[in-house]
């Protein structure tokens, strides 16, 4: 019986609205962090709220792509849907700080399995050579997530309360599921072995253990003596368990061989970089500009959609360039440059920034990141066969999402540590300060806690800075390897 697959204009819709779903949900997010962690205890809590969907967005990623490359991809995408928007719904009615992190972990699970699944079904039907002309379309997603979402996430907050973000989701993931489910007809894999379980087990948990391990450096505090040691313990062990099932298993869950491959290998790596030094400056520079320059929560947002619209214009751009010459190697080098450059600037200008500088350089960073996130992801499909495109798309975007809750934690770490050094003495503990509560300190305690965080932020930053410099090192060692003109899925016609 024949099963027809579908074209890309009929499942473009559906897959744009999926990805629409992930980058709203972190960038309408942003600039409502600080009112959450405060109603729910402080800003110390900034970290974990983060970090709650990051870590299982992580997580699932690994199991998510081969899962797609063994049984399919449409039915992983429509159930990363359904536990997306069940997250959502859990978040807005979360009353407790345990209540709200575990929804965010629901949510993270769907989000991880919306972005591994979109991605790689675009890499399934388009051309590594043709799919720049497509990255205007996805970049289009992104402008919408990057303007609607950070303007949308601080009026709700500024008029309303920050549960009704949650609120767009349901609607839009409903969507999302109907269009997916009457347009996406691919064809499923056969003859593949298990999928590695196990791998995919001990990944998740290493995973899991760096990033507790690194929040525990964050929030000493938070945690028990032990729980440091515990923790390097079980991902030490975590870690053994993977590469041996990443000899004995017939298709591990990231296949070693993958990573012997240089053309995969440093994508993967950039990746990693990239997310690390990202994230770190998203999350935290909408409290930054709340606390330090006095916005509103509405003008805090408008500073992630200037990274963004940065990030879209050179993604844009340099997607039609690709397309048009077959050539890539160039732009990651650029990128990497270009955000290095604009993240060291922030943190050296420091205490003198003010609210037109820091949008200018947040600009210059978004148009660094913009040459980097798709292409390196694209560099990566190109360079493994059809069998394992679920897998490279899993690593790469696996290990920024590692980069990026290992960064969130991070860079977290680094601002409590040099708030807490330049605080003034009197005001109680500086990690359970919030935006309101600061703002409600009499003067000159408020100038001066102000002035302890606008210097603690970017010198947080700055730290971000080289690691950037070393993804610059790496893109220059990219092979540029020739653009494949084929898709790995026909289009518009009868397979049987």
């Amino acid at each position: 019986m024949a099963q027809r697959t579908t074209s890309v204009a009929l499942a473009l819709p559906g897959l744009l609205l999926a990805m629409l779903l992930a980058a709203l949900d972190q960038t309408a997010l942003a600039p409502a962090l600080p009112e959450i962690a405060g109603d729910l205890g402080g800003m110390e809590h900034m970290p974990t709220v983060v970090t709650a969907y990051l870590v299982a967005a992580t997580a699932v990623m690994p199991v998510v792509g081969r899962l797609g490359d063994r049984y399919g991809r449409t039915p992983l995408i429509q159930a990363a849907v359904l536990l997306f928007v069940v997250g959502a719904i859990m978040a807005a009615t979360a009353t407790t700080l345990p209540g709200f992190v575990t929804a965010r972990v629901v949510q993270g699970l769907g989000g991880g399995g919306l972005m591994i699944g979109a991605q790689a079904i675009i890499g399934e039907i388009v051309s590594p050579r043709e799919r720049g002309r497509y990255l205007g379309l996805f970049g289009a997603v992104y402008m919408i997530a990057a303007v609607g979402g950070p303007l949308f996430g601080g009026i709700v907050v500024d008029h309303l309360s920050w549960r009704w973000i949650f609120a767009v989701h349901p609607p839009l993931g409903l969507a999302a599921l109907v269009l997916l489910s009457l347009t996406l007809r691919l064809p499923r894999p056969e003859g593949r072995p298990p999928v590695d379980y196990a791998g995919a087990a001990a990944l998740a948990a290493t995973v899991v253990g760096v990033v507790l391990a690194a929040d525990r450096l964050a929030r000493p505090d938070a945690y028990p003596p032990w729980a440091l040691p515990a923790l390097l313990v079980g991902t030490v062990i975590a870690l053994a368990l993977w590469a041996v099932t990443a000899v004995v298993a017939r298709d591990p869950v990231l296949p070693p061989r993958l990573l012997r491959e240089r053309a995969f290998a440093l994508p993967v790596a950039v990746s990693f970089l990239v997310g690390f030094a990202l994230f770190g400056t998203l999350t935290y520079l909408p409290a930054y500009a709340q606390v330090s320059l006095g916005t509103t929560a509405t003008r805090a947002g408008l500073l992630v959609t200037a990274m963004m619209a940065g990030a879209l214009v050179s993604a844009v751009v340099s997607g039609r360039l690709i397309t048009r010459t077959g050539h890539y190697r160039r732009y990651p080098v650029a990128g990497t440059a270009v955000a290095a450059i604009g993240l060291a600037l922030l943190g050296l200008v420091g205490e003198r920034l003010d609210a037109g500088t820091l949008t200018a350089l947040l600009v210059l960073v978004g148009l660094g990141i913009g040459l980097v996130m798709q292409v390196v992801l694209l560099a990566a499909q190109n360079a493994v066969d059809h069998a394992d495109l679920g897998a490279a798309t899993s690593a790469v975007l696996f290990l920024r999402q590692v980069g990026a809750s290992v960064g969130v934690a991070v860079v977290g770490a680094l601002i409590t540590r040099f708030f807490g050094a330049r605080v003034p003495e009197g005001v109680g503990d500086p990690r359970a300060l919030s935006p309101e509560a600061i703002a409600a300190l009499p003067e000159p305690t408020r100038g001066l806690v102000e002035s302890a965080f606008g210097s603690a932020v970017p010198s947080a930053l700055l730290a971000m800075a080289p690691l950037l410099g070393l993804a610059f090192l790496l893109a220059l060692a990219f092979p540029a390897l020739p653009l494949r003109t084929t898709a790995h899925t026909a289009l518009d016609k009868e397979s049987r």
